[in-house]
């Protein structure tokens, strides 16, 4: 299998688009983010996600597993214990998450404010 050492967004046959579309999805982000501090069970994302359906995390995790940027360890216990960590790769995504976390965080009564006047005009 060919490895591509660095993608090119503008190309609109390169695989960076799955990559972003990945760490585009709201759930992917909320997810890295919630796993910054070790290792969660699902029930404990999807209480710090908040709003997010079984079914869609599910998806997510199992997306995001495939795309090497989380693991998922199953323990053999009764029930069964699942816990979910960021793998390295996984990881690193953390700094520009969280960076677009806080502009969303600073700037959403500003993005709030234009979209209400937006409405008006």
């Amino acid at each position: 299998m060919d490895t591509i050492e660095r993608g090119d967004a503008f190309d609109p046959n390169c695989p960076t688009r799955l990559v972003l579309d990945r760490i585009g999805d709201r759930w992917t982000v909320l997810v890295v983010i919630a796993l910054r501090d070790g290792p969660r069970r699902f029930t404990e994302l999807r209480r710090t996600a908040g709003g997010v359906t079984p079914k869609v995390l599910t998806q997510t995790l199992r997306a995001m597993e495939r795309d090497g940027l989380v693991t998922r360890e199953v323990f053999a216990e009764v029930p069964p214990r699942v816990e979910y960590t960021l793998t390295p790769l996984g990881m690193s995504l953390q700094t520009p998450i969280r960076a677009i976390i806080d502009w969303a965080e600073a700037n959403v009564g500003k993005v709030m404010a234009a979209r209400e006047a937006s409405h008006l005009a």
